[in-house]
């Protein structure tokens, strides 16, 4: 059997070197690689085409991020071993999924997936999608595996967070006390306003007597949002001129210094700018300091859930790796 398996193993390295052979990009994946293969997971033969196809639209992100060809290299290559190990990882799911005959992927959801595919890439031609199929030398039985397995290996990872739902009142206490630093907020507002554009030359005087009688039906009793809606001349007019959560620091002074000195539900006086005139409406407030338990109980929830989740994956991605056949160039 043993032998068997190498000789299995040794013919799909010949065949994954005579391809890499047809092609030589510059990059330092065939440097690395000099047989053409990055590694083997199972019976599995990872190439350096296999890497190159996930890390190529990944490269000009680097290219904008690195400061030196120096920086650029070094993170080249961490990103290759990455690519690598969620290859191997990736066989490694397939094979555990697989150990169960009762489990499948229905057919229907792998043609849906090859028709997404189509549509979202190649522009729903199906003659560009077969002549992308032949570039690569995939049978399109070959491609249905690879997308049965990318759904295979989705649904089991997704399986794996599921698994982590339940964050005890005491550990989401505990967290909050040793982290407090993270909750803390500036001052903030929930604005809305209403603008009235300088158009023609209008003075402060005339644009002023605008918002006057804006305020006159305001202090009447009519809603900031509706005069909003009404008056305003913003890009959220339609919205009752609601412009959500406001840090101080997010605005300039002239709008931050007026606003940041009224209590939830006032309004400022005109504010005159080189655009126009201004009225601020404070929806709610908050108030520079570390956040109440309470306000941010949600959140600490979210930040515990996915942390069990990460080490719940790497505990399993480990016992995979221990008990899988993987070998690395």
């Amino acid at each position: 059997m043993m032998l068997g398996r190498r000789l299995t193993l040794a013919l799909l390295a010949t065949a994954a070197l005579a391809r890499a052979a047809q092609t030589q990009p510059a990059d330092n994946l065939n440097l690395r690689f000099a047989n053409g293969i990055a590694a083997i997971a199972e019976d599995k033969v990872i190439t350096v085409d296999d890497v190159r196809r996930e890390i190529s639209p990944l490269i000009p992100q680097l290219q904008r991020e690195a400061r030196s060809e120096k920086e650029f290299n070094e993170k080249l290559e961490s990103l290759q071993d990455d690519v690598i190990q969620q290859l191997i990882d990736r066989v490694l799911i397939v094979k555990e999924f697989r150990k169960d005959e009762k489990k499948h992927i229905p057919l229907s959801f792998i043609d849906n997936r090859i028709a997404d595919i189509q549509t979202e890439q190649f522009d729903n031609d199906r003659s560009k999608f077969l002549a992308y199929l032949r570039s690569r030398s995939t049978t399109l039985q070959d491609y249905r595996r690879e997308v049965e397995e990318d759904i295979i290996y989705s649904y089991m990872r997704g399986q794996q967070r599921k698994t982590q739902s339940l964050v005890s009142p005491v550990r989401i206490e505990t967290f909050y006390k040793e982290n407090k630093d993270r909750f803390y907020q500036e001052d903030g507002v929930y604005l809305r306003l209403i603008q009235f554009s300088r158009t023609n030359g209008e003075t402060d005087a005339e644009l002023t007597a605008k918002a006057e009688v804006v305020l006159a039906r305001l202090n009447a009793g009519v809603k900031f949002e509706d005069l909003a809606k009404e008056f305003s001349q913003d890009s959220r007019r339609a919205k009752g001129g609601d412009w959500g959560w406001q840090k101080r620091s997010d605005l300039k002074p002239a709008f931050s210094d007026p606003l940041f000195a009224l209590k939830k539900g006032e309004t400022t006086a005109p504010v005159l700018t080189p655009e126009g005139c201004f009225l601020l409406h404070v929806d709610d407030r908050k108030f520079a300091g570390i956040q109440q338990l309470d306000d941010v109980r949600d959140q600490i929830e979210r930040i515990l859930i996915q942390q069990m989740a990460q080490v719940s994956q790497e505990r399993w991605l480990e016992r995979l790796r221990r008990n899988g056949y993987v070998k690395h160039y």
